[in-house]
């Protein structure tokens, strides 16, 4: 009932252009209702009795009544794709709205090929089966029991075959859906799972082709593809076999209605032009309940993609923002964690446990730590891309979760550890969190970013086009136009997520420098591997296993912390480091 309802809601706004629809439709079906009993009259009063002149009186009214006819079929085709297209754009722009309020539990929930396949594959499958359902089986229904009611004023003696037909086509619909109904549901999950390992290939493409494994990958993409094409042939194996079946019924029972006619017209009970009206309404009803045997074959599956795009859009995001930033505050400015821990869903151990340290504005604070250490973790938990598990989290003295969306975003600005770009040019790039920069404001943050040189190396310099994920530049160059977008914005507080390792240790210094001048009155925290990176750091938190063991400078954390010492070790010349325990001492 609820999904009913929610159905409802998207054809609402289009209550007027149904009826106009169905008044089309009416139109059609007068119509043909009309045609086949004039068309007896012309056989038994015209022809047989050799009236030309009735038979041009009643020909001309045909006319009429098949442009009147024709005029309603082009109302309800126009409305029924406009009400599809309709429908189906707005569905499609709430589904992609609610999936941006997702938290990343959501998106690994259902996947990121899932949630593609259901925003394009599911709902053009809904498109197709409502523009059908309004445009035939709303007709249908009307088109059978006229069609019936006239055929029983007709021939009254002869309306048992149509019974009889009916039977045998709704013994049909029932068995093709019971039968068709899983393999439709299975197909979209299959879909699902085609568009899964396709996506797959073709983002890791690159380290297929590095191990040699393309075949394996080609094998792996083969079973899912032929189970797809199994169930697929299948489907198409159940209509093949349905459309005859229905075919045939119409042709016995043509045959059927034609000698049992003839056998009462034998009799003089019946007209022959009242035999050849009974049986175009008898093809009525049975192309009526043909339309709805098509119907019954197509809905169940696009019931299946109704249920697969309801169930995104009941899935409530495990984050919930405010509506507006609360005044709750207290404390310094910048960011606080207070006894922080956080777990994944169902997990064993959490990923970080008891973090407290603060960044504050003005500072640089460094983070650093083995691989799989929660570095990464502390980064999402600012963004709220996940939230914590216990303890708090506070930016200017107010926890985070009191915080709206856009208000907490306006503060942020995150390079990302795996450096986006979107299509479009490098100047969209630039501008995406910052749109009403001036020229000299974008060539400003991309010199400190570093990427100024190569822009203006290029052809089209800022108006240069980026491909799809940047495919078309470096990891280093997209790097830094990550960075250039980060300071285009001017946030209170930097998150930087491993973003200076494409980078070579003179453009990263070079960086670094050149970023200070922007901020020296923000927090920025830098997440990184390079010792080289943070050493310069006012703070320095060093992690192992999720929880903080050393914080302090560079030169402290190397007398005091053995983790840090070891880190540096594994980096570091013996020269090197032996320097700088000597810096250390002093």
């Amino acid at each position: 009932r609820c999904q009913t309802m929610k159905l409802l809601k998207y054809l609402k706004p289009y209550w007027w252009q149904i009826i106009l629809l169905l008044t089309g439709l009416i139109l059609q079906v007068n119509s043909n209702l009309q045609l086949p009993e004039l068309m007896s009259g012309i056989i038994d009063k015209g022809i047989m009795t050799e009236d030309i002149g009735y038979v041009w009186s009643v020909g001309v009214d045909m006319l009429l009544i098949a442009l009147v006819g024709g005029a309603g079929m082009i109302v309800a085709g126009f409305f029924a794709s406009k009400i599809g297209t309709g429908f189906s754009r707005q569905l499609r722009e709430d589904l992609f709205k609610h999936i941006l309020s997702f938290s990343i539990d959501e998106i690994d929930k259902f996947s990121t090929a899932s949630l593609i396949t259901r925003t394009t594959n599911d709902i053009n499958q809904l498109q197709q089966t409502l523009v059908m359902v309004l445009r035939m089986s709303c007709q249908a229904p009307i088109m059978a029991v006229g069609a019936i009611v006239m055929a029983f004023r007709t021939a009254p003696d002869m309306t048992w075959i149509i019974a009889l037909v009916v039977g045998v086509l709704l013994a049909v619909i029932v068995t093709v859906v019971l039968i068709g109904l899983p393999k439709f549901q299975l197909i979209q999950k299959l879909n699902d799972k085609l568009n899964l390992v396709t996506r797959e290939n073709l983002t890791g493409l690159r380290v297929v082709r590095a191990f040699n494994n393309e075949k394996y990958e080609e094998e792996k993409f083969s079973r899912v593809n032929d189970e797809v094409t199994r169930t697929n042939v299948f489907v198409n194996h159940l209509m093949v076999v349905v459309m005859p079946l229905v075919q045939l019924t119409l042709s016995l029972a043509i045959v059927l209605i034609v000698w049992v006619g003839a056998g009462l017209v034998d009799k003089g009970s019946l007209e022959i032009g009242k035999v050849m009206a009974f049986v175009q309404y008898a093809m009525q009803v049975m192309m009526a309940f043909m339309f709805l045997a098509m119907a019954f074959i197509i809905v169940p599956r696009a019931i299946v993609s109704w249920k697969r795009i309801i169930q995104v859009l009941q899935t409530k995001p495990s984050i919930n923002w405010k509506n507006k930033t609360g005044k709750i505050g207290r404390g310094s400015s910048g960011v606080v964690f207070e006894n922080v821990s956080f777990a994944y869903q169902d997990a064993e151990e959490p990923v970080v446990k008891n973090l407290s340290f603060t960044a504050k504005k003005g500072e640089i604070t460094a983070i650093i730590g083995s691989t799989g250490s929660g570095k990464s973790t502390i980064i999402d938990l600012i963004t709220r891309s996940h939230d914590v598990t216990n303890g708090e989290v506070l930016i200017d003295g107010k926890n985070i979760k009191n915080y709206s969306q856009k208000d907490l975003m306006k503060k942020i600005g995150l390079v990302p550890q795996k450096a986006v770009l979107f299509s479009g040019t490098i100047k969209s790039n630039i501008e995406f969190g910052a749109t009403n920069i001036s020229e000299k404001e974008m060539r400003t943050a991309a010199k400190i970013a570093g990427a100024l040189d190569f822009i203006d190396k290029l052809k089209d310099g800022f108006h240069a086009h980026v491909a799809q994920g940047g495919s078309n530049f470096s990891g280093g160059q997209k790097q830094r136009l990550s960075i250039a977008r980060v300071v285009a914005k001017r946030p209170e507080i930097y998150l930087f997520d491993d973003s200076f390792s494409a980078l070579d240790y003179k453009t990263d210094l070079a960086v670094r420098q050149a970023l200070k001048s922007v901020t020296q009155h923000a927090a920025v925290i830098i997440v990184g591997q390079r010792i080289s990176t943070i050493k310069h750091a006012n703070q320095i938190v060093v992690l192992q296993d999720g929880e903080i063991v050393g914080r302090g400078k560079h030169y402290k954390l190397l007398k005091t912390c053995e983790v840090y010492h070891q880190i540096a070790e594994s980096q570091l010349s013996l020269e090197e480091l032996r320097k700088e325990m000597s810096d250390a001492k002093k």
